[in-house]
């Protein structure tokens, strides 16, 4: 695979264009001459097949060549909604949920969530893992990026959902649940799936009780208690697996 960059600008055949800063660093590690081919993605769902035509002390210049759709997405759109785990550990779970096809993630607070964060804190947060993100993308082949969503509280979030649509299904990751998951797949019209999943020591039981309130199903993932930064990323490869 050619080296992949993500450059958030418009596209067209024929355009001359200067790399952003971050893409045009890259280019330089990989010690990339004039004249090396390279592929470009801008969000859009395309590759687009670019040339490097010219490389000084900070700028990388580049021509667009052609475009090719790109289907690397999961069928069934998945946003997945966590209260985010301590320790760094929201960073691997936001590579590999866009590894593994997310395409949204919603950071939350819970109750029992050890991470909070708020205003610029917050702000810097966010646009760090959404650069997570589209590292992500350009290692994976996808050219999708997921958009990581503000950081809000868990009630804040489930009373903006409103009336659960009948092309959605909302689930809600409990060890407690009675259903496993394997029982639940995605309906024929389904068009977007909400995972929900819980902190460190999980949700507690009046915040599932307001989820199950918008409509979200309780399901458990098996025997064995997962970490919070394991559980969501099981469903999202357990959903990928079964080709969703």
């Amino acid at each position: 695979m050619l080296p992949r960059f993500f450059v958030d600008l418009p596209f067209s055949p024929g355009d001359e264009l200067n790399l952003p800063a971050a893409a045009a660093r890259h280019v330089q590690v990989l010690r990339l001459q004039p004249g090396s081919p390279i592929t470009l993605f801008n969000g859009s769902g395309h590759d687009w097949q670019a040339e490097v035509l010219s490389m000084g002390r900070s700028e990388v210049r580049v021509h667009l060549q052609s475009a090719q759709a790109v289907q690397r997405e999961l069928q069934v759109r998945v946003t997945l909604a966590l209260a985010m785990p301590a320790n760094d550990r929201m960073d691997g779970v936001v590579e590999k949920a866009t590894e593994l096809g997310a395409a949204a993630l919603q950071p939350l607070m819970s109750e029992r969530s050890v991470l909070r964060l708020s205003g610029e804190r917050a702000e810097k947060k966010v646009a760090h893992w959404q650069g997570v993100a589209v590292a992500a993308c350009e290692q994976s082949g996808r050219s999708c990026v997921p958009q990581l969503a503000q950081v809000m509280s868990l009630p804040s979030w489930l009373q903006s959902l409103g009336d659960k649509p009948a092309t959605q299904q909302r689930w809600l990751l409990s060890p407690t649940a009675a259903r496993p998951l394997r029982e639940l797949m995605p309906s024929d019209l389904a068009a977007e799936i909400l995972v929900l999943s819980g902190p460190e020591g999980g949700l507690s039981a009046a915040e599932e009780a307001l989820a199950r309130a918008q409509g979200f199903e309780a399901v458990q993932l098996g025997p064995r208690i997962l970490r919070a930064d394991t559980a969501p990323l099981a469903v999202l490869a357990w959903l990928a697996l079964n080709q969703v």
